[in-house]
């Protein structure tokens, strides 16, 4: 019976999979180099005017690190035409909602307007492209809320620095060994002239790809786009040539300490292909498998079974240049570091040798076919996805088909990544240990 429920969930997934809408796009380029793609969806009086940058935490100067994520607060200070202050008020009287994020390799902004205030949407995205104020009043204001953020998010939070010690060893020569929000220091000492250099060097159009979805008319939509984008001036072509990492061939041992934490926490972490590399495709299925829910490998026998760890995970994180690949593990009672990573790496190795079960694959299928079918249920989401793949993949299509990697990927294909990448020879071995702080 269990295994007949089974088996009609997998259909009955399939067909959602199969039948889920396809999302229809157009894309072009502006003369001067801004990709558009617009996404016509009028089911709900809803759109999204967002602008993707390809600028990320890799692309500062070492010296100046945390200027991109900078850039995301100080974006919205103001501009030739939107006093200072005025813009999330203009939104929200607008009924709209707004926000921006930034990552090591892009930048994004989006609005979510009701339909009828397109173009308040893209005006306001040219303005923040065309017309932006930087003078020395934003960039001291936005100093302080960026060291607030710091201090809320990593210096103040458990574990909120054990990416950035993660990468400190993972990456020697590629500047993914920095972090997003980057070093206070370097903000402070820069200069006016820096952060004006900074916005004329990336955000220009031919760096940008504008993404419009939701309740439009396409033509006239297309017609304020060439009005309100058409103007604005190509930027410089943006070479990147970062330096190649040598292959990690022997374990690296290291320690990070946190004042925030009582717990302490191992991590093996694997230096692992580019996010559009189909290794990275397994290596997703693999992190679901290991410790992806309750039932998962590392969560069974570590948490539920032997009762050895609070907490157990694995983390594909997968980016534009390289990917990381963290396993890690917080020990319950008297249990070791060394006894929870001896327990990890037996089930490392018995993915790498024995082929998991067509039970477990098959649950696998259905959660990516799940999640499919979930990705794109919203406009914004659907905006967020058609940027990402223009940007990162160069290929937007795969809002639609990247479900089609993951089916293809067979059990003996994550048998044989998991070999590839995941030995001991090849990681950093981090002891994340809480900060003893002296008796005064």
């Amino acid at each position: 019976m269990k295994k007949s429920l089974f088996s009609l969930a997998a259909l009955l997934l399939a067909g959602l999979s199969a039948n889920a809408q396809e999302v229809k796009f157009e894309e072009y380029d502006l003369s001067n180099g801004m990709r558009v793609i617009l996404h016509q969806d009028n089911t709900a009086p809803v759109v999204t005017t967002s602008v993707m940058y390809h600028v990320g935490a890799k692309d500062e100067d070492p010296e100046r690190t945390g200027m991109a994520h900078f850039f995301e607060h100080l974006l919205f200070e103001g501009t030739k035409n939107i006093e200072r202050g005025e813009w999330f008020k203009i939104v929200t009287s607008n009924g709209g909602s707004n926000n921006a994020n930034t990552t090591d390799d892009r930048t994004y902004y989006y609005e979510v307007f009701p339909s009828n205030s397109l173009e308040l949407g893209l005006w306001m995205e040219s303005e923040r492209l065309m017309h932006p104020i930087i003078n020395q009043i934003g960039v001291d204001t936005q100093n302080e809320v960026v060291k607030e953020e710091k201090r809320l998010r990593v210096d103040n939070s458990p574990y909120g620095k054990f990416i950035e010690n993660v990468k400190l060893h993972m990456f020697k020569k590629h500047p993914y060994k920095g972090t997003t929000i980057g070093k206070m220091a370097h903000l402070d000492a820069a200069s006016l002239e820096e952060f004006q250099a900074f916005n004329k060097k990336f955000y220009v159009p031919n760096n940008a790809v504008l993404v419009v979805a939701g309740d439009i008319d396409v033509p006239s939509t297309k017609k304020m786009i060439e009005d309100y984008f058409g103007p604005i001036p190509r930027g410089e072509d943006i070479v990147r040539n970062f330096p190649k990492e040598d292959p990690i061939t022997k374990t690296i041992k290291a320690k990070a300490y946190d004042a925030n934490i009582q717990v302490p926490a191992i991590m093996a972490a694997y230096r692992t292909p580019a996010m559009t590399e189909r290794d990275a495709y397994v290596l997703d299925m693999l992190s679901s498998y290991l410790s992806d829910g309750k039932t998962s490998k590392l969560y069974k026998r570590l948490v539920d079974d032997k009762k050895m760890a609070l907490q157990v995970g694995a983390i594909n994180q997968s980016q534009e240049d390289y990917g990381t690949y963290i396993v890690f593990g917080l020990p319950l009672g008297d249990n070791s570091l060394e006894s929870i990573l001896a327990e990890i790496d037996d089930e490392l190795v018995k993915v790498q040798t024995e082929l998991m079960t067509e039970r477990d694959y098959q649950k696998l299928q259905n959660k990516f076919e799940n999640n499919f079918v979930n990705s794109n249920s919203s406009i914004s989401g659907i905006a967020n996805s058609l940027a990402r793949y223009y940007m990162l993949y160069d290929d937007v299509n795969l809002i639609n088909n990247e479900i089609n990697i993951y089916r293809s990927i067979t059990r003996e294909e994550i048998q044989a990544v998991a070999k590839k990448y995941l030995n001991p020879n090849q990681r950093l071995e981090l002891e994340y240990l809480p900060e003893v702080k002296e008796e005064k």
